[in-house]
């Protein structure tokens, strides 16, 4: 069975190396994606023969990190570019195997929609993916409608994935723990924090009515849906059009057609469950979330998922060759 997996993640350290020095001083990356370096640039070596090996056609890559976010607007866009250029090129010769999410510079709407196009046309990107928080703001922002409008319009999708969550969060909600002083990372990112801040920028789209100005967009988060499916109904009941937010649909209604959810790093049956009796089976997209998880670890996941064939094949690769147009 052909096998697709969407939040597979890369970093080149000729890239980071091109950051300025003060850049470099302030950068801050997750302890997870400091031990992952070497694998995080890595893409024909142990990346291909474990997917090989575990029977993967196709990941598509996107940039682990938010070194884009953290330059001038001068220099973001560039950077972004040759990013992407260097992520076409090292993926060329594997085309078979691999595609790509664009890295955009998200600082500058405007540029970052330019990228967008850039990269769809010239390269044969397959959308984009954003990492948290722009620099401490939400996508609701009316500055970023640029990007919207773009991926709507060459009917490409847009991966909001997450990320370090501001200071002021850190401070407020992660820092401290109990005797210990200073943050703790696993609460607030990978093992809470930042996939209930996915869950909340989600909302926040919905409650701006950004769902509803493009229609045609098309969302996807990864966690198996940042826990939204565990909370479906009940946000359904207080999300209703005319509450407290812009959005003329409901959510149900709204998520069933423009949100897409991913099974990264997210290998237990009850969440699959779950979002399948929640947002449905045709939104739902396996995904492995390489390197922070491995191959094998997400395969023994979908070989034992209990689903008739038909299911198994829409989560496998059927929602990804449609939505990706593959």
């Amino acid at each position: 069975m052909r096998i697709v997996t969407l939040e597979e993640h890369v970093s080149f350290p000729e890239m980071t190396a091109l950051l300025p020095e003060e850049i470099l001083k302030n950068r801050k990356q997750s302890g997870a994606a400091l031990q992952m370096q070497e694998k995080l640039a890595d893409i024909t070596g142990e990346r291909l023969t474990s997917m090989k090996a575990a029977g993967i056609s196709m990941q598509v890559l996107s940039v682990e990190n938010t070194d884009v976010y953290l330059l001038p607007d001068s220099l973001a866009p560039a950077f972004a570019a040759k990013y992407n250029d260097l992520l076409a090129d090292k993926i060329s010769s594997h085309s078979d195997a691999f595609a790509a999410f664009a890295m955009l510079p998200m600082t500058v709407p405007e540029a970052a929609a330019d990228e967008l196009e850039r990269a769809v046309k010239t390269h044969g990107f397959c959308g984009a993916m954003i990492k948290g928080l722009i620099n401490g703001v939400f996508l609701d922002a009316p500055k970023f409608a640029p990007v919207f409008a773009c991926a709507e319009k060459l009917g490409v999708p847009l991966y909001i994935h997450p990320g370090i969550p501001p200071k002021e969060v850190i401070d407020a909600y992660y820092s401290n723990v109990g005797d210990t002083k200073g943050p703790n990372e696993a609460i607030a990112c990978y093992g809470w924090g930042w996939h209930s801040e996915t869950a909340i920028h989600i909302l926040r789209l919905l409650a701006a009515g950004i769902f509803d100005k493009y229609p045609q967009l098309n969302i996807i988060i990864g966690h198996m849906g940042e826990m939204l499916p565990m909370m479906w109904e009940r946000s359904n009941r207080v999300f209703q059009p005319g509450n407290n937010g812009k959005n003329q649909r409901t959510l149900i209604e709204t998520f069933r057609k423009q949100l897409y959810i991913t099974t990264s790093g997210i290998f237990t049956q009850p969440p699959l469950q779950i979002a399948i009796d929640t947002i449905g089976i045709d939104n739902i997209l396996f995904s492995i979330d390489y390197p922070f998880s491995s191959n094998q670890m997400g395969i023994d996941f979908l070989t034992k998922a209990a689903l008739p064939a038909e299911q198994l094949a829409k989560m496998a690769h059927g929602n990804a060759d449609r939505i990706l147009k593959f």
